[in-house]
């Protein structure tokens, strides 16, 4: 299985950042921005809070079977790969997600004097951060799960 770049990530985040803020513009001058849900940044932080959870079991069983402790739960090679699909597909839609929010944050900061406005501005702010968490546990959790390399004598057998 193939590991995610950073560079396409940030090339995900950059490009959605920048069509969101063409788009907000345009959206801006034809009539009323559509608000920013507070649900948004929760949401995200819930995802990277699942990811992380996934990626710190994962590594604790890892290293009780590397240490052969006795009783230790091993893991099992499908369910590490359907955790890697996890933490891919999530890194993936969750830098389009925060390049979107991030592009309308961009766009309302120069309305921060409007409340309503400034509200949007800290919710999509708040999504950014949420989004980036969310890549950056997608990130630890597949590192956990690759496979060691060839020259690795010890006996581990971390899964996919």
């Amino acid at each position: 299985m193939k590991q995610l770049r950073l560079g396409l990530l940030a090339g995900l985040l950059a490009g959605a950042g920048v069509l969101s803020w063409a788009g907000a513009r345009l959206w801006d001058s034809l009539g009323t921005l559509p608000s920013v849900p507070l649900a948004a940044p929760v949401v995200l932080a819930a995802i990277a809070v699942v990811l992380l959870a996934t990626a710190l079991s994962i590594r604790s069983r890892l290293r009780a079977q590397r240490e052969r402790r006795p009783g230790a739960k091993g893991v099992e090679p499908l369910m590490a790969a359907r955790a890697v699909v996890f933490g891919q597909a999530s890194a993936l839609v969750a830098s389009l997600v925060a390049g979107m929010y991030g592009g309308v944050c961009v766009f309302l900061l120069s309305y921060l004097d409007i409340p309503p406005r400034r509200d949007q501005a800290i919710y999509s702010g708040a999504a950014v951060v949420a989004g980036i968490a969310v890549v950056a546990a997608a990130v630890f959790l597949e590192r956990v799960c690759r496979l060691p390399d060839d020259g690795d004598d010890n006996g581990s057998t971390a899964a996919a």
